[in-house]
């Protein structure tokens, strides 16, 4: 196990931002943008949310300046990595008529190699989350396979929950502890560093760091403990999948169907979802035709669509639908949760519907039905 290094002072992170541009990465980090915290490419740590952090609850998200000097301090907000490995929208295909036929191609993927600096702890589990859906099933995505191959990630320990966190009681968080190349830990003299691969240490050797203080080690571990007890909200996990699918019927789903807008929010900022929907675009100019994919939503009416009617025609049975999915059948198809408690649905949710609290409400007076 390598040693942890010590990045300091904080402005010294620009050095690696230097670092990782000149192994021709783009670099992409927090940035603030139309009051909220998103990602977006970098070149210079004066882009980093410095002093800000967030206020969150159930349908709500306020961005507050403070005066602390951490340009992490943050929790999350509406962005997710999945933006730049599952593109919203791309060219899968196209087709091009000839005077003796057509001509298909596969579309090329151009995008750039990605740094991902920032990720945190429900980030890294919520894209191996999608390393499951897109790399090892029978079937690969290639587009997702070229931009996760050549992705270099520079996760961040967080040391502060926000009210909708509930990593803990998923397991994947608030500390990293696998899927980065280097982690840091940001205290307020410098960045503890951890080295998570063997290209992370080719990288971090360049800058040729000290070997941490034990003191700041420890600073470090503590901080990232008390982003784990502040955490108040929770899923209890135990047999999930077994009550939902044994709920199907429960007087909860009316309710929650009720309230809910069909809006799609939740599944926009999850991390993890990967509803798609593909179109033949023509150009009628000259005939030829792209294959387009595009992030579509199971709280769409249409998206069940069979034989020209919807399967799920009530916002009820898509809500229900879409946490059964999250919460129980992804574990039959990808033995995995899909959900890694960021709360990014209870924040950005209109009417503030919360999943911890509608699975609670199962829980508490179950009404058990055959699956």
């Amino acid at each position: 196990m390598v040693a942890p290094l010590w990045l300091a002072p904080k402005e010294r992170l620009q050095d690696l931002i230097d670092a990782l541009r000149q192994r021709q990465y783009t670099v992409v980090a927090p940035v603030v943008d139309q009051a909220a915290i998103v990602y977006d490419e970098i070149d210079h740590i004066d882009r980093l949310p410095r002093g800000w952090i967030d206020s969150q609850a159930a349908g709500h998200y306020r961005l507050q300046p403070t005066s602390r000097d951490r340009w992490f301090d943050f929790v999350v907000g509406p962005d997710s990595w999945k933006k730049y490995l599952f593109p919203a929208r791309c060219v899968l295909s196209t087709a091009k008529p000839l005077p003796d036929g057509w001509q298909f191609e596969s579309a090329a993927d151009d995008s750039p190699a990605y740094a991902f600096l920032g990720a945190r702890a429900c980030e890294l589990a919520a894209i191996q989350v999608q390393d499951r859906v897109f790399l090892e099933g029978p079937w690969i995505d290639q587009i997702y396979q070229h931009r996760r191959s050549r992705a270099f990630i520079v996760a961040v320990n967080c040391t502060r929950s926000g009210e909708n966190c509930f990593c803990v009681s998923m397991r994947t968080g608030p500390a990293c502890h696998s899927g980065y190349d280097l982690a840091l830990t940001e205290t307020d003299e410098g960045f503890v560093v951890d080295i998570g691969s063997e290209r992370g240490g080719d990288l971090i050797a360049s800058l040729r760091l000290p070997e941490a203080p034990l003191e700041k080690c420890t600073a470090a571990r503590l901080s990232q403990e008390r982003a784990a007890m502040q955490q108040s909200k929770q899923m209890a996990t135990g047999d999930l999948p077994n009550l939902l699918m044994t709920n199907l019927e429960h007087p909860r789903w009316k309710d929650v169907g009720d309230r809910c807008l069909s809006c799609t929010n939740c599944t926009m900022v999850c991390p993890t979802c990967f509803c798609c929907s593909v179109d033949d675009v023509t150009d009628l100019n000259t005939g030829a035709v792209e294959r387009q994919r595009q992030w579509d939503s199971c709280f769409h009416e249409e998206f069940s669509n069979l034989n020209g009617r919807p399967v799920r025609n009530e916002t009820r049975s898509r809500y229900r639908q879409w946490l059964t999915h999250k919460l129980a059948t992804w574990h039959d198809q990808f033995d995995t949760s899909g959900c890694v408690g960021c709360g990014r649905c209870i924040a950005w949710c209109p009417v503030g519907i919360d999943i911890t609290a509608e699975v609670a409400a199962l829980r508490e007076a179950p009404v058990r039905c055959p699956a």
